[in-house]
């Protein structure tokens, strides 16, 4: 099991390209359930995997405690899994056909108010260092385009078209996308390199944002930065990096932006994902009808 997990994984980061974190995420479930089925059943071969063994471990999960969400990641983790398996003729079968995932409540996303956005964006005062420069344009871009954090930090200086005013995007499983660049964060990017090439000498990696000694910046440093800033302008409890991708996503459906446009400036796969921005708008609209109207 664990030769084939590292064949997965592999395949995963090198044919799929699928980000380091994806990678980590998919293995850390596999290696849950290979350590489960090991203390349960001893060293079982795979083909002996059944759909009994794989709801007992789904019930050990829900028994922790684990949400509906993650359980269903992990469901998706081992279909994944398994279909790779057959495909490679490692596998037979797979135990996953007659598994079902929990239903899950719908949860809107969270999303900052377009005036936090633009006080932390024009009022609040970044610290007049490398550092500081860096954070603010980080958030910059992510409101700005809506990109992943993982799609930010291996951004590279190559995929800015200043003279189209776009940015070329690589997202999930090496799919590219093109998002406009408005003038503003066009002269800001265009300012932070040009800092950057007189400030850092020496090796450098060809990543857009950097720290100080010219390094591509880690994802935990990315999202302590965007948390540290939102707390400044809004009392969500939730303040990361996602939460601006869906402010960018709310934001524009807000102000009129057409469904399919936002699917492709985000990035979704299927316009199903793109959809839930559309409940934010409804609610909104429910409670202006609730307050203003005098029979509601």
């Amino acid at each position: 099991m664990e030769s084939l997990i590292l064949h997965f994984t592999e395949y995963l980061q090198f044919e799929k390209r699928y980000s380091d974190y994806t990678v980590r995420s998919y293995r850390d479930d596999l290696q849950a359930f290979n350590t489960f089925l090991f203390g349960q059943y001893g060293n079982l071969p795979i083909g002996e995997i059944s759909p009994g063994f794989v709801r007992s471990w789904l019930a050990s999960q829900k028994n922790a405690g684990i949400s509906s969400r993650s359980i269903n990641r992990r469901i998706s983790v081992l279909k994944s899994f398994f279909k790779y398996l057959m495909k490679t003729g490692q596998a037979e079968t797979s135990p996953m056909g007659s598994i079902n995932s929990p239903k899950m409540s719908k949860r809107l996303p969270v999303y900052v108010e377009k005036k936090d956005i633009l006080r932390l964006l024009s009022r609040i005062e970044f610290p007049d260092d490398w550092q500081g420069r860096t954070d603010r344009l980080l958030i910059a871009i992510f409101y700005n385009t809506g990109m992943r954090l993982s799609e930010l930090v291996y951004l590279k200086e190559g995929q800015i078209d200043f003279s189209n005013s776009n940015i070329k995007v690589l997202g999930k499983g090496n799919k590219e996308r093109l998002i406009p660049m408005s003038d503003s964060l066009s002269d800001a990017i265009r300012k932070y390199m040009q800092e950057k090439e007189d400030r850092i000498t020496g090796d450098k990696t060809v990543c857009l944002l950097t720290n100080g000694k010219g390094e591509r910046l880690y994802p935990k440093s990315v999202y302590l930065s965007v948390k540290k800033y939102l707390s400044i302008v809004t009392t969500l409890e939730k303040k990361s990096p996602h939460v601006l991708r869906h402010s960018f996503a709310t934001h524009l459906t807000d102000g009129g932006a057409e469904l399919n446009s936002v699917k492709e400036l985000l990035g979704h796969s299927s316009l199903a994902a793109t959809q839930v921005y559309t409940h934010n708008s409804i609610e909104k609209l429910k409670d202006v009808y609730r307050k203003a109207h005098p029979k509601a």
